[in-house]
């Protein structure tokens, strides 16, 4: 059983930052591969480029909530959320790591 976690490929917890602009402010944000790579599909189902779905999330947040907090744990809820939707990746690292 925990051979489908432990034998994943590293790369697919590689933290990664990227600089996003996020209420008129560029920072960097830090996320492991994977969760960059969930991020992206669940941009593209949305009908948005990630750095317009990041741009557009933490806007929201600021009004419903008026803080952000942490915004990469977010980020991380935000895909597992998407997943729990039954939006299950389908690329090849994916894949790979199941079998």
């Amino acid at each position: 059983m925990c051979n489908l976690y432990s034998g994943q490929d590293p790369a697919n917890y590689e933290t990664v930052k990227r600089s996003v602009r996020l209420n008129g402010h560029v920072t960097s944000v830090a996320l492991e591969r994977q969760f960059w790579d969930i991020l992206e599909r669940l941009a593209a189902t949305e009908g948005f480029s990630l750095p317009q779905f990041l741009a557009r999330l933490y806007d929201e947040l600021l009004q419903k909530q008026g803080d952000v907090g942490n915004f990469s744990s977010l980020l991380r809820v935000a895909c597992t959320i998407y997943l729990s939707r039954g939006e299950l990746p389908s690329d090849e690292t994916s894949t790979a790591a199941a079998a």
